[in-house]
């Protein structure tokens, strides 16, 4: 039938309706058995002229009508221009991306909570350690978690490419994990016993590849990906805005609230009350997670799992039974690979038990595996690289921003090192001497700021500019903002050391700071992971090359870490506490200059025998 169109509300099994165009153009030949291929433009949702099936995919006849789907959100496009911007409510399966949201926020909450107390738990851990030790041992446990994850991080994303596991098995192993590490360390009593548990942490948690895996198999049309990976940065801003509030007004009850000064718990137990409330949250993650989150994997999308089937079994409790007419869509799941069967059965009721699946026809994008060796093309290896410049100076930033904060201002009364003279603009010393509430404020602005950038300035401009385009002009406020930062020692406060610095100046010089460096960071570290993803030569190796982002990405803020905590201490004592932040302008530029060699792929770069043909004029 020439033109016909059938607009159909489809359930899935999340009880959740979305609009899935069935398009079929070209003259009606033969029975209503006529198979055709539908594919969907990528100009905003424009049916292309359907032809009939390949000799290489022969199909069973039925009497119903057959067709080939693309995934779920390439038959949910809007019509909207290719350059205008694509607004939170286009993006399709939104149930998947909040439960892998929720998953997310476990890791930034978890350790930017802790952020606010380190100093502080370490302190109490040896009353006797001069702050230079106690910055280089912050550096160390900020280091550990990101070490351990280095070594196993590309093991994980093996395991999440294998048929054995798969995303989502891998995914709760890294939140129970987590759970465990966040729960020793808030009971540990020494630096040995905290460093234990943050390295179990970094052990079992291999999380964000693999959830970036799954975000790009569920979104793949490319221009979703700009709000989709943005979610994952924007999560950890939330957990920024959190996480370090979390920490500083649950850290040490019975030193900061009089009512809770006899309570033997909090005495013997300072820092557990706030690793208990994440432990709960990740419990919370991880429950939903084994309920609700689908698997992507193309081998595993069609098994049986146990947790999505009590979930939907939980949700029918709580969903009226509509007994509308619509559409009945015959397989119970939908993948981003997968072909689709639809029988037309406009008398069938939406929550009716006859609407049982009848037949499954999958179609995988691709039948072979790309060996190990051949994954490190010559983009990959630039991304690579690029993405090890960034994580390095972002992820040292993250750890000597809190213990900056922390740090003591410099008492020309009672100077450190003994008979130090300040000799600017290089030679000084000190820090902000911030306490555990004022530094959970101090960083919960720097989430405020990149969650506002990224929701209503990100989208617009990186419409405009593009990814890589974004991504290279953001790179370079990074230098700027390490530049400036150590100066924030010298900025004039109302209050006479060795009091912590209080007033407006101090304040707005922070947030200004902050201001430039969450700028940089909203555009980069989505962008980045962007390039990551679509410089995958093959999309078999899509999870193991997320894995070595991510093994790239923790050797960075393993080494990051670990050498700037050694030369901020080092910088304390010599009374050249900037030396540190100057060195990672220095990579922050070099970074830059890595940037010019990598471009944006389209994520099937390589091509093996039994690759779907039409996947390459597909989304990527």
């Amino acid at each position: 039938m020439a033109g016909d169109q059938y607009n159909t509300l489809v359930q899935d099994e999340c009880g959740s309706e979305s609009r899935d165009s069935l398009d079929g153009s070209g003259q009606s030949i033969g029975d209503a058995g006529r198979r055709l291929n539908s594919r969907t433009a990528d100009d905003g949702g424009q049916a292309a002229p359907a032809v009939a099936s390949s000799p290489r995919s022969p199909r069973a006849h039925t009497d119903m009508l057959t067709i080939n789907t693309l995934t779920e959100q390439e038959s949910h496009q809007p019509n909207t221009p290719p350059n205008s911007v694509v607004g939170w409510r286009d993006l399709p399966r939104k149930d998947q991306l909040l439960v892998i949201t929720l998953a997310r926020l476990s890791e930034p909450l978890t350790q930017t909570s802790l952020q606010a107390y380190m100093f502080y738990q370490l302190r109490w851990f040896d009353p006797t350690l001069p702050d230079a030790v106690i910055s280089a041992q912050a550096g160390v446990l900020h280091a550990s978690f990101t070490a351990a994850q280095f070594f196993t991080a590309m093991l994980w994303g093996r395991i999440a490419d294998s048929k054995l596991a798969g995303r989502k098995t891998v995914i709760l192993i890294g939140l129970l994990g987590t759970l465990i590490s966040c729960l020793g360390f808030g009971f540990s009593t020494n630096f040995h016993q905290a460093l234990f548990f943050r390295s179990l942490g970094g052990i079992t948690n291999g999380n964000i590849g693999v959830m970036r895996t799954m975000i790009s198999e569920t979104i793949r049309d490319k221009k979703y990906q700009s709000r989709a990976f943005l979610i994952l940065p924007m999560t950890f801003n939330i957990g920024v805005i959190i996480g370090p509030i979390l920490g500083g007004v649950l850290s040490d009850p019975a030193g900061s609230y009089p009512a809770f000064e006899n309570v033997e718990f909090f005495k013997k137990f300072p820092y557990a009350t706030p690793n208990i409330v994440s432990a709960v949250f990740l419990s919370t993650a991880m429950l939903l997670c084994w309920l609700m989150l689908e698997e992507t994997h193309d081998a595993l999308c069609d098994t049986r799992d146990i947790g999505l089937i009590l979930g939907n079994r939980l949700k029918k409790l709580f969903r009226r039974n509509k007994d509308a007419i619509a559409y009945t869509r015959i397989h119970s799941r939908d993948t981003s690979i997968s072909t689709v069967n639809y029988e037309l059965s406009p008398g069938t009721l939406r929550n009716s038990a006859e609407a049982a699946p009848k037949q499954v026809t999958v179609r995988r994008r691709y039948t072979s595996r790309l060996p190990f060796r051949r994954i490190f093309t010559r983009n990959v290896s630039f991304t690579l690289a690029s993405h090890f410049f960034l994580a390095f100076h972002v992820g040292t930033f993250n750890s000597l921003w809190f213990v900056f904060l922390s740090t003591p201002v410099y008492n020309p009364r009672d100077p450190e090192p003994p008979g130090f003279k300040p000799q600017l603009p290089f030679r000084f010393t000190g820090g902000i001497g911030l306490p555990p509430r004022s530094v959970g404020l101090a960083m919960a602005i720097l989430g405020v700021i990149g969650i506002s950038m990224q929701l209503f300035l990100y989208p617009w401009l990186s419409a405009r500019l593009g990814t890589i385009r974004s991504w290279r002009t953001f790179l370079l406020l990074f230098p700027v903002t390490y530049l400036v930062l150590p100066f924030l020692a010298v900025v004039p406060s109302s209050t006479a050391p060795p009091s912590q610095k209080t007033g407006l100046a101090i304040w707005v010089a922070i947030s200004g700071v902050l201001f430039v460096q969450v700028s940089a960071r909203t555009f980069a570290l989505p962008a980045q992971t962007i390039l990551v993803n679509n410089c995958t030569p093959h999309p078999s190796v899509l999870g193991t090359v997320h894995g070595l982002g991510q093994s790239v990405s923790s050797l960075a803020r393993t080494i990051g870490p670990v050498a700037g905590g050694w030369l901020y201490g080092l910088g304390l004592s010599r009374g050249f506490v900037g030396g540190v932040f100057w060195g990672m302008a220095g990579v922050a530029f070099a970074g830059v200059i890595i940037s010019f060699w990598a471009r944006e792929g389209d994520g099937h770069e390589i091509w093996l025998d039994g690759d779907d043909e039409d996947d390459a004029d597909g989304p990527h």
